[in-house]
C-alpha cells in the first residue's frame, strides 16, 4: 500500500471516558472482531475488571483503502510514559472527552503532551447517548482550550455506535500521512517490548525511514545488539505474520533474543551494518520510579518462586525496577520502584494472581537526596538507609507539579487539603464552571491517599495529574522505633520534622494495640536521633504467685512478690521483645 494512505494516530482520554469502547467500535466497523467480543484491546484480566488500560496496544484498521494504525493508550497519571511511547509514533490523536464529565486532569495532560509534539488534534465527545450528557457545556470548553470551531467537534456514542464512522472519516481527512523516505538507511523507533516464550524479546516499533524485511540482520543502536528477525508482522489485533514493513508502519520484529534487557525502550532499530554511521531517532524519557515499597513473602520458603515471578513480571513491564533486601523481621525480599501508587497496586495483583504469591507491602517511600557533611550525594528510600543526623548536611525532598481539575464549588476545599499537605498553589485557570489549579506538593504526601481524600471531599468530581518536578530543601527526619530500648530498623520511618511528634505518638500507639504482651513491662519508643519523641508503655503479664498461700504471715507473701520483682527486673535487663510476622501484618493493616 502508498504510504499516502497511510495514518498513524493514538486515542487519549482520562481514564473511563470510553476510550477502549470507542476502540472497539473501530474494531467492529473494519471487521476485526465479532460484535459478541467486548474490550478486544484490554486482554489482561485486570484490565477487564477494573476498566483500565495498562499497556498499550497497537492494531492495523483497514478502512475504505487506507491503512489506519491505532496506537491505544492508557488513561490513567500512573501510566502517562505509555502515553508518551504511543505519540511520539504517531502524526495525529483523537482527544475523547465524557459528556457527562468534561475536560479532566490527564485530558490537559495528554493534550499539551501531543500539542507539543505538533500532532493533529482531533476532538471526539463521548457517551452523547445519556441522559446526564452535557454536550453544548463541553463543547463550549473543547472549543476554549483547543481555540477551534465548533464544527470541528465529532460527538459520539461508543455504546451504540452512532456516528462513529464519521471519526475514522475524520482520521483520513485531518491527520496527514507519514514522510516518504523509503530510500533511506532503515532506522525504526522502539515503542515497547515483551517477552514470548517462543520467539523470544519481542519489539514493537514504528518504522520512521526504510523498511524492514525479515533476512535482514538487524541491531538496536544503543544497546549494540545485533539478531536476525524470526519473525516480523503487524497486529489485526492479534498478531499476524508479513514480508516487511515500510515507512510510516507500525508493527512487531521478534528477535529471538532471549535478554529483554537488550531492547531499551526508545531505543532505534538499524541495519546491523550501519551501527557506527547512523543518527538515533528522538523517542522519549525513559520511565523513572517515583514510589518504593519493599515487598517480601509470607511464607520465607516462597522466595525462590518469588525471585521467579517478579523476573518474569519485569520481562513484561518495562518500567519496573527491583533489588534484594533483607529485613530481620521479615526476612529476604525485594525492594521495588514503582511509577505510583495504582501501578503497585497493579503489580501486586498480578503477583498475587498470575503467581500465586501471598507478599507483605510496607509502607510506600520516595527518593530523597542527601548531602553528607563529606560532600557526597547519595539518593535514599529507605530510612535504614539514611545516614547517622551528625554526618548530614542537608536533605532534598522529591516535590511534583500536580494539575488539579475540579468544578468550581469544589475549589476551596481541594485548596485547603493541598494546604495541609505542605503544597502550594502557583496558579488557577477557567475553563468554564471548571477550574484547573497548578500546585507544587511534596511527592511523599501525593502517593500515600492524597488523591482517596481528593475525591472524596469533592464527591468524586475531581480529578488530578502529577509529574516530578524538582527536588527541593526539606527538614526531613527519621524516627526510629525501639522495643525495650533496642532499635526495630524495619519499623523506622521519614518524617518533617514539624510532624515527626505526631506521627511518632500515632505509630506508639498502634504498635501498643498490635504488639504480644511479654512476662516483663516493654517501653515502646519513639526517637529522632537520640531524643525521645513518643512513648507508651505494654504492661506485663502478672502471674499470681501468692494465689497458693492461704493463712499464714504476710512476710512470706511479700517476699513472694519481691521474689518476683527481681525476676521481672532480670528479664527486662536480658529479655528481646520478637517482632513476628504477624505482628508486622496487623501493624500495616492498621495503616
Amino acid at each position: 500500500m502508498s504510504q499516502v494512505k497511510i495514518r498513524n494516530f493514538s486515542v487519549i482520554a482520562h481514564i473511563d471516558h470510553g476510550k477502549t469502547t470507542l476502540t472497539d467500535q473501530f474494531l467492529n466497523l473494519t471487521n476485526q472482531k465479532t460484535k459478541a467480543e467486548t474490550m478486544v484491546m484490554d486482554s489482561n484480566p485486570i484490565e477487564k475488571e477494573r476498566g483500565i488500560t495498562i499497556k498499550l496496544a497497537p492494531v492495523r484498521l483497514d478502512y475504505r483503502g487506507y491503512q489506519l494504525n491505532l496506537i491505544d493508550t492508557p488513561g490513567h497519571v500512573d501510566f502517562g510514559y505509555e502515553v508518551s511511547r504511543s505519540l511520539a509514533a504517531c502524526e495525529g490523536v483523537l482527544l475523547v472527552v465524557d459528556a457527562t464529565q468534561g475536560i479532566q486532569a490527564q485530558t490537559l495532560s495528554h493534550y499539551h503532551k501531543a500539542k507539543k509534539l505538533g500532532l493533529t488534534i482531533i476532538p471526539v465527545i463521548n457517551k452523547i447517548d445519556l441522559a446526564s450528557a452535557d454536550i453544548d457545556k463541553v463543547s463550549l470548553e473543547l472549543m476554549e482550550l483547543l481555540q477551534i470551531d465548533e464544527k470541528e467537534i465529532i460527538r459520539v456514542s461508543a455504546k451504540t455506535g452512532q456516528h462513529v464512522a464519521q471519526v475514522l472519516d475524520a482520521v483520513i481527512a485531518r491527520i496527514p500521512p507519514p514522510q516518504i523516505l523509503e530510500d533511506k538507511p532503515l532506522r525504526a523507533l522502539l515503542i515497547t517490548s515483551y517477552f514470548d516464550q517462543h520467539r523470544g524479546a519481542i519489539a514493537l516499533v514504528r518504522v520512521v525511514d526504510g523498511s524492514i524485511h525479515q533476512q535482514s540482520k538487524l541491531a538496536f543502536l544503543n544497546a549494540k545488539q545485533q539478531f536476525h528477525p524470526i519473525e516480523i508482522g503487524i497486529f489485526r489485533p492479534k498478531m499476524t505474520a508479513v514480508k516487511q514493513l515500510k515507512t510510516g508502519e507500525v508493527g512487531y520484529v521478534a528477535s529471538g533474543l532471549k535478554d529483554l534487557k537488550s531492547l531499551k525502550i526508545g531505543d532505534t532499530l538499524i541495519m546491523a551494518n550501519q551501527l557506527t554511521s547512523i543518527q538515533p531517532l528522538v523517542g522519549y524519557q525513559e520511565p523513572t520510579p517515583m514510589v518504593f515499597m519493599e515487598l517480601y513473602p509470607i511464607d520465607a520458603s516462597e522466595f525462590s518462586h518469588f525471585q521467579d515471578a517478579i523476573t518474569k513480571l519485569v520481562l513484561r513491564d518495562a518500567a519496573l525496577q527491583y533489588e534484594g533486601t533483607h529485613s530481620l523481621a521479615l526476612g529476604s525480599g525485594f525492594k521495588v520502584g514503582f511509577l505510583g501508587i495504582l501501578h503497585a497496586e497493579v503489580v501486586l495483583e498480578r503477583l498475587q494472581r498470575e503467581f500465586g504469591l501471598s507478599l507483605i507491602a510496607t509502607q510506600p517511600s520516595v527518593n530523597y537526596q542527601v548531602l553528607t557533611r563529606q560532600q557526597r550525594n547519595i539518593t535514599v528510600n529507605n530510612p535504614s538507609q539514611m545516614p547517622d543526623p551528625s554526618q548530614i548536611e542537608s536533605i532534598k525532598e522529591p516535590i511534583a507539579l500536580m494539575t488539579i481539575f475540579t468544578p468550581q464549588i469544589y475549589l476551596s476545599a481541594s485548596l485547603e487539603l493541598v494546604r495541609q499537605r505542605r503544597g502550594k498553589l502557583l496558579k488557577t485557570i477557567n475553563y468554564g464552571d471548571q477550574i484547573q489549579a497548578v500546585c507544587h506538593l511534596p511527592l511523599a504526601e501525593l502517593i500515600v491517599d492524597f488523591h482517596d481524600r481528593l475525591k472524596s471531599i469533592t464527591s468524586g468530581f475531581a480529578s488530578l495529574e502529577y509529574q516530578l518536578d524538582h527536588y527541593q530543601l526539606a527538614d526531613i527526619v527519621k524516627v526510629d522505633i525501639l522495643l525495650n530500648h533496642e532499635l526495630i530498623e524495619a519499623l523506622s520511618f521519614f518524617a518533617v520534622r514539624d510532624q515527626a511528634q505526631q506521627k511518632a505518638r500515632l505509630q506508639v500507639k498502634k504498635l501498643k494495640k498490635v504488639l504480644p504482651r511479654q512476662l516483663f513491662t516493654v517501653p515502646i519508643q519513639a526517637a529522632v536521633g537520640g531524643q525521645i519523641i513518643a512513648r507508651e508503655t505494654l504492661s506485663a503479664f502478672r502471674k499470681d504467685v501468692t494465689a497458693k498461700l492461704y493463712g499464714g504471715d504476710v512476710t512470706r507473701r511479700k517476699k513472694l512478690l519481691a521474689k518476683q520483682a527481681k525476676g521481672k527486673k532480670r528479664l527486662k535487663q536480658f529479655g528481646k521483645v520478637r517482632l513476628d510476622q504477624d505482628t508486622f501484618i496487623k501493624l500495616l493493616k492498621q495503616d
